[in-house]
């Protein structure tokens, strides 16, 4: 299946940097998860009283799911015109920057963020910042793409 990110792109467009969220956003759903199957388990050996357990093997399944859809349902892209972010996988939001209408790219990133290298990345167009983009793997290389990229698009064509 073709991303959406491909099948926004207008004639003459090319993506030029993908982006990603870092698999290391999922380490704390993810603890949660075995922390409740493994809460599940010891119910099951102590107290054989099914309903508990299920429910309990149920939301750790749940908790994992989301994670895992989070993490693979966001997309984010820097074309040679815009920056295209895509979030979520039933209910879809989406956002769409012309280059030449950004003012900034911001990254933030905490010491954990910093250590496993990842950030959140806020597009600030048009007046008013963008809802942050969290959890990004090598925020600091989608900044340096961006920047290439805005560059790119503010040099006049060659003519041939």
């Amino acid at each position: 299946m073709d991303s959406y990110v491909k099948k926004v792109l207008i004639s003459g467009e090319r993506i030029l940097h993908t982006g990603q969220v870092s698999w290391w956003t999922l380490l704390g759903p993810l603890a949660l998860s075995a922390m409740l199957l493994a809460s599940a388990l010891s119910l099951q050996l102590l107290h054989p009283i099914p309903v508990l357990p299920l429910v309990l093997l149920a939301a750790s399944a749940l908790v994992a799911l989301v994670a895992y859809v989070r993490q693979r349902s966001t997309e984010l892209a820097i074309t040679n015109k815009r920056i295209i972010v895509k979030r979520g996988f039933v209910r879809r939001d989406t956002i769409e920057i012309n280059l030449v209408k950004v003012e900034s790219l911001q990254v933030e990133q905490n010491l954990l963020g910093r250590m496993l290298n990842f950030g959140d990345i806020i597009v600030s167009a048009g007046g008013g910042p963008m809802a942050p983009v969290s959890g990004i793997a090598a925020p600091l290389v989608f900044r340096q793409h961006f920047n290439e990229a805005t560059d790119q698009s503010q040099q006049p064509a060659k003519a041939g």
